[in-house]
């Protein structure tokens, strides 16, 4: 390539940059963010698991069969003879003299087909749609009618189908309540940038506070204030809000130093000096400037969401059963002797997690992208 139109490419890629709209230029620096575009890719991946629960659940999720309580996973043979047929062995339970413990043992002799979008038990998908299908299941057979890709828990439950219905509620509640912190920080966040002085030391003072109770006992006191008699939906968006309450600090912390540094350009003062109010002022044209900012502060806060609701309910303090989330699924996993003995118990803690995981890298991605000084 000669010099000319090596020089001319360059001018080429450099008049598309400086013409390019913010979102574009952030696009294109989050896409050479190899693991951030990986993490994004799971992180669309459990959404999608948490609105399509019902297709991936392999069958009620609160099924109990006492028979097969504490059953291992099952894992699915592609393959038979060379040919593609999907097929689980067939299940035998014995008692073990020894232990006095049941234990399954998988029959050769017995081939049960897999089927792809099988007939299954009728649900609603996204609670609207009647529907039958499910994305994996057994059909028209005599005797067996589930599989258990991750085994039961002790009453029987197909531990698959709970975990994709909590992936909805711990994942619903990590939006849910980074949208309201997001609200609370923008709102609190703002008002003490923009105006400073005494509603500035006021608003940062109470923040402190907030930040120097210990957030265990806090979380303890406030979801011990929860009617034990209340259904499954107050206590959901009672979690919610008690998060929300302590996670909007960060975000205010964050948007209260941009807007120090905003209320003094010039399209602020413009806008001030064509009559816009003070909240038109902070909503309208001093929060939009610090979109990308708050996106990626808005994704990291997501895992600590999770982790927050996840703890409250292994603990006992947050969602209770009958309803189902990661970290109701965990409380059966709170004593060493369950883990030994049936280490399938711990699979929603992998997906904490690789939730966790892939929500902070790609949180970081978009930081690094949304940098207005990155390269």
């Amino acid at each position: 390539m000669s010099a000319e139109a090596k020089g001319t490419g360059e001018a080429a890629r450099e008049e598309r940059v400086l013409v390019a709209s913010q979102w574009r230029l952030i696009w294109w620096r989050f896409r050479r963010h190899r693991l951030a575009v990986v993490a994004g890719i799971v992180v669309l991946l459990l959404l999608l698991t948490a609105v399509f629960s019902d297709f991936l659940a392999t069958g009620d999720p609160r099924a109990s069969r006492a028979v097969r309580r504490h059953l291992p996973p099952q894992s699915i043979s592609w393959f038979d003879g060379g040919r593609w047929s999907p097929h689980v062995y067939g299940i035998r339970s014995r008692i073990d003299t020894e232990t006095l413990q049941r234990v399954y043992d998988a029959d050769p002799a017995e081939k049960i087909p897999v089927r792809f979008f099988a007939k299954g038990e009728p649900y609603r998908l996204l609670g609207l749609i009647p529907a039958g299908r499910r994305l994996l299941g057994i059909e028209d057979h005599p005797t067996r009618t589930h599989i258990y890709l991750l085994g039961t828990d002790k009453l029987g439950r197909d531990l698959w189908s709970r975990l994709m219905y909590g992936t909805r509620i711990s994942m619903s509640i990590g939006m849910v309540g980074v949208m309201v912190s997001l609200f609370l920080g923008v709102a609190f966040g703002g008002i003490s940038g923009y105006y400073g002085g005494a509603v500035d030391t006021v608003i940062q003072r109470v923040i402190e506070f907030l930040r120097g109770i210990p957030t265990i006992p806090l979380w303890m006191g406030l979801a011990a204030a929860l009617p034990r008699d209340w259904s499954i939906i107050r206590i959901y968006f009672a979690v919610t809000i008690i998060i929300s309450l302590i996670a909007w600090t960060s975000m205010a912390r964050v948007v209260r130093g941009k807007f120090l540094s905003l209320r003094e350009e010039d399209f602020v003062a413009a806008a001030r000096l064509s009559g816009c109010s003070e909240m038109r002022i902070i909503f309208r044209h001093m929060a939009p400037a610090m979109t990308s900012h708050i996106i990626a502060a808005t994704t990291l806060a997501i895992p600590g969401m999770i982790v927050s609701e996840t703890a409250l309910s292994f603990l006992g303090l947050g969602l209770r059963p009958p309803a189902i989330s990661w970290g109701v699924l965990l409380q059966e996993a709170q004593n060493v002797q369950a883990i030994a003995m049936y280490p399938w118990l711990m699979t929603p803690a992998l997906a904490v997690i690789l939730a966790v995981l892939a929500f902070n890298f790609f949180g970081d991605g978009l930081r690094d992208a949304a940098d207005p000084y990155g390269k």
